[in-house]
């Protein structure tokens, strides 16, 4: 359960980060730059993942915690 809440929470900082930043470069007339457009997404990626594969890494982290 926690591993999605984190995986959401990524999911929505990326969503809401690059929501603000086309909000910014539209106000200002500028066109959106690729490279920070695609490291602001890397969140977004790894909470893809963390949700996909949510109940192996709980599973890790619980194998971990019981060492």
């Amino acid at each position: 359960m926690l591993v999605r809440l984190v995986a959401a929470a990524l999911i929505g900082w990326t969503a809401v980060e690059l929501a603000l930043d086309w909000l910014v470069c539209y106000q200002k007339q500028l066109p959106m730059k690729t490279f920070p457009c695609l490291a602001k997404s890397l969140p977004l990626a790894l909470g893809l993942v963390l949700m996909v594969k949510s109940k192996a890494v709980a599973q890790w982290i619980s194998d971990q915690l019981d060492e």
